[in-house]
């Protein structure tokens, strides 16, 4: 099974052989809402089932973590990810979309939060599918069932820690930040999302896309190694908590760490989009 990576010839492959195969167009864009829906519907891999980062990926309900894009409930995503067609923990599940995996990472983690752990990012996203020459669909996509059985959870193969633990932390060399954001809002000087510009005191930088190469694929694992040990500096690799914004574009960095082979490391997905807005703690720029 695939748990981190997969290449399009391996899921082209895997669709031709008839090989059981959940895939997950997760295809977004922060700034305009509809974008992801529209790519999906011009262009997809055949079969897979649309998903919207507001719509299946948050929620503001039943939340699991605060921020931009709050967590829903483990057993409201079980319900939805059911209603898809996943209701078997030996299913493999290939998420994907067009933005350097910023969005289908997202997918990726909160499977493995929910105990799924056949779960890979489809190498290059959308661009890749395509340089094969591959078969796409077009349209809406799958209907969802109006009632099926929910995922069957079980323990949570993913870590995510809050903004109490966060705070209380701060300070102390078994807490190692990585912010993914770009440098500008890292240091302050810009901030188009959250009321607040700044970081979170003492975190370490490195944006997302550092982990992508000019292929639009991820770096080979000894590059992504040798990054991460030069960032980390020595560093606890069991002290290291990912955010960015709002627990979306972190995943990237906390996907690239394991193909790395360091390990699989934990999450604040509230991020700073919830610690600006939490009374009292500290707030750093530069």
């Amino acid at each position: 099974m695939h748990t981190t990576l997969i290449s399009a010839a391996d899921l082209k492959q895997l669709l031709n052989a008839a090989t059981p195969v959940q895939v997950y167009d997760c295809s977004a864009d922060l700034m305009n809402p509809a974008t992801g829906r529209a790519q999906y519907e011009a262009e997809h891999i055949p079969g897979a089932c649309f998903v919207g980062l507001d719509e299946h990926l948050s929620d503001k309900t039943s939340r699991a973590s605060g921020g931009r894009h709050p967590l829903p409930s483990r057993e409201r995503f079980a319900t939805w990810l059911g209603r898809t067609g996943l209701t078997s923990s030996h299913t493999q599940v290939v998420v994907y979309d067009r933005q350097n995996a910023n969005y289908c990472g997202r997918l990726w983690w909160m499977l493995k939060w929910c105990g799924h752990d056949n779960v890979a990012v489809l190498d290059g996203g959308w661009a890749a599918w395509q340089s094969l020459g591959a078969s796409v669909e077009n349209g809406a996509g799958p209907t969802l069932a109006a009632e099926a059985p929910a995922y069957p959870l079980s323990t949570a193969r993913a870590t995510m820690v809050d903004t109490t633990t966060i705070a209380q932390r701060l300070g102390n060399p078994g807490l190692t930040l990585i912010d993914a954001r770009a440098a500008a809002r890292f240091r302050g000087e810009v901030e188009p999302l959250d009321p607040v510009a700044g970081h979170i005191p003492g975190a370490l930088n490195r944006p997302f896309t550092e982990n992508i190469g000019p292929d639009g694929r991820f770096k080979p694992a000894a590059q992504l190694r040798a990054e991460f040990e030069q960032l980390l500096a020595g560093r606890d690799l069991a002290s290291v908590v990912h955010h960015c914004g709002s627990g979306v574009s972190a995943i990237p960095n906390l996907l690239a760490m394991e193909v790395a082979g360091l390990g699989r490391t934990a999450l604040y997905p509230g991020s700073w989009s919830e610690w600006c807005n939490t009374p009292g703690v500290p707030c750093a720029v530069g």
